[in-house]
């Protein structure tokens, strides 16, 4: 009797080892799984579209993301900003945005605001000649570097290039584009994806 109570006991054991052994397996692979439906760091860098929240983005006030390892704004413009493309209009080079625009503007960004949303502006802050990166003049009037009837924008500090409020390069400047507007969608009134429109991913 004692024989066959040892006997039982080592099975037990057996048992509930293997078991123990089996969810924990289990477990991991469940955990592999749910990790596969997040973006990896290395899919991030290669490319996958990035969701920002700009609730509490104000007038005048912009924030930079990174997306494919470049900065890109997102600027939400005040009406007076938006007022000034109309002055500035006459002086940009390519105000239509009409040069390379499979590359540089989707379709929905070909307009006097180069956006969706008037007020709401999304470029890749990296100026289009030797890949510096501008600084914001968003003061109005005459500056070190800036015509006296500055209307506010960007400004290059590498060689001189100046871009209006929607990124527009002027006439005459070493930068030969516009700031690039990336593809990217607006999921209701508080978040945008960048990297991603109805058409699908940049």
């Amino acid at each position: 009797m004692s024989n066959e109570k040892q006997v039982d006991s080592s099975r037990r054991g057996l048992l509930v080892a293997t078991c123990a052994a089996g969810g924990v397996v289990g477990l991991g692979a469940t955990g592999a799984l749910v990790s596969t439906f997040q973006p990896s760091e290395r899919a991030k860098a290669a490319g996958a579209p990035v969701e920002v929240d700009i609730s509490t983005l104000q007038p005048g006030e912009m924030r930079t993301v990174e997306w494919r390892g470049k900065p890109v704004w997102i600027l939400k413009r005040t009406p007076e900003m938006v007022e000034s493309l109309k002055k500035t209009d006459k002086d940009v080079a390519d105000p239509n945005s009409e040069r390379t625009p499979d590359m540089l503007t989707p379709e929905y960004a070909r307009n006097q605001y180069r956006s969706i949303k008037p007020e709401i502006l999304v470029a890749v802050g990296i100026c289009s000649h030797l890949g510096c990166s501008p600084s914001t003049k968003f003061q109005t009037g005459a500056q070190p570097s800036l015509p006296d009837d500055w209307a506010g924008g960007f400004l290059c500090p590498c060689h001189g290039s100046t871009f209006d409020m929607a990124g527009r390069v002027f006439k005459n400047k070493p930068a030969p584009d516009n700031l690039e507007v990336p593809r990217h969608m607006f999921v209701g009134d508080a978040k945008i994806i960048v990297g991603k429109d109805e058409k699908g991913e940049a």
